[in-house]
């Protein structure tokens, strides 16, 4: 199986978010338990690295990189392609770019699974939307 993360649950289960790190972590740990693939996009590690550059956190930014190589995490491209796909996504759905962004690169790579924690996210029907 093929779960794609959206930016936010690779932030909360790097920065260890309070409320939603433990989640994130156990859902994390279940995929690669199961030794499905964690799929990522450019766009995530751009979202994810925001507040590192921001802060100037290298240990933070060293913590994202280190996510974003572990075995079994894959990192796609934004391409034509998922560009065209969010388009089509954002005709028909009231998401914002960014997330109709995250959603095309999960179609496009043939994801499964688009885990998030963004419940607004469910209406999109076209593969299985799983909230933290």
């Amino acid at each position: 199986m093929i779960v794609y993360l959206d930016s936010n649950v690779v932030i909360y289960f790097v920065e260890r978010n309070p409320t939603f790190g433990a989640p994130a972590a156990s859902r994390i740990l279940a995929i690669q338990a199961a030794g499905d693939t964690i799929l990522l996009s450019d766009l995530t590690r751009m979202e994810c690295l925001v507040m590192p550059f921001r802060t100037g956190n290298a240990a933070l930014e060293a913590s994202f990189d280190g996510f974003f190589n572990l075995h079994g995490v894959q990192v796609v491209a934004i391409t034509r392609a998922v560009c065209e796909e969010a388009a089509r996504i954002r005709a028909h759905f009231p998401f914002k770019q960014m997330d109709s962004l995250h959603l095309a690169a999960a179609v496009v790579h043939r994801a499964d699974v688009f885990l998030t924690n963004d419940a607004r996210l469910n209406a999109f029907t076209r593969l299985t939307v799983e909230v933290l």
